[in-house]
């Protein structure tokens, strides 16, 4: 056999000739590698490093994802009132809240504190009178009740919190979102809602009424409308 190889053709290359896309071995590398005492370049404060997305560039995620949680208010007995941030609990935090009985009871020593001397007084002033047939005069008592009741718990329970009724069953008013006395606008929108509605004419009863059955449905906090008005809860006080 020959072991004489065929003459290449002029179009290809010999085999001591290098190809066209290999580099030759005189000819110098494009690039070097960076020398052992040199270090990549850091970036900067704020700026993304190498391979993280640009701030315009990262991708538009859920809107309410970017959105803080609502700071959490502190609570008179401690801890966070009302729950942590999307607590499944509402009433995480609070303290127990009060029991419609004693609701009830606290509302009848209210009513006889404030019911027993304007009933004397009137007495005193009109005379004795028949309710059915004396509209006109039992529609001042209504009247003059409903004002005096209004101003007792309004200043009660934005100075207290408590009324006496409620301070003899241990419980009292707080504001839902923290927990705190409904000193100011809250406590006397409560006791406007409560006992102005009164003064109306059979509309007034009917709503006042609905009003204080309101609790026995509510959930979770137990409110009757006035709660709602103003933004209270009724709760137990420790003892």
């Amino acid at each position: 056999m020959s072991t004489d190889q065929p003459t290449p053709g002029p179009d290809e290359p010999r085999p001591d000739q290098p190809r066209p896309d290999q580099p030759r071995p005189d000819q110098p590398r494009s690039e070097e590698p960076p020398s052992e005492g040199t270090r990549p370049e850091e970036p900067r404060p704020g700026e993304p490093g190498p391979g993280e997305p640009r701030a315009e560039e990262q991708p538009e995620g859920d809107a309410f994802s970017k959105q803080q949680p609502p700071p959490s208010f502190g609570s008179p007995y401690g801890g966070e009132y009302g729950g942590e941030y999307g607590a499944p609990d509402p009433l995480a935090g609070m303290p127990p809240l009060a029991n419609r009985g004693r609701r009830l009871v606290a509302r009848i020593i209210d009513a006889l504190i404030v019911g027993i001397p304007v009933g004397l007084v009137m007495a005193v002033l009109v005379g004795d009178y028949d309710p059915v047939n004396n509209n006109d005069e039992a529609t001042a008592i209504t009247i003059v009740y409903a004002l005096v009741y209004f101003l007792y718990e309004g200043l009660m329970l934005t100075k207290y919190g408590q009324t006496v009724g409620k301070k003899v069953m241990k419980i009292r008013v707080a504001l839902l979102e923290n927990g705190e006395i409904p000193a100011g606008q809250p406590g006397w929108l409560r006791a406007g809602t409560y006992a102005l509605p009164e003064i109306v004419p059979c509309c007034g009863f009917i709503f006042w009424l609905i009003n204080v059955l309101w609790c026995t449905w509510d959930q979770p906090y137990h409110q009757c409308l006035h709660d709602k008005v103003a933004k209270t809860v009724v709760v137990a006080v420790p003892s």
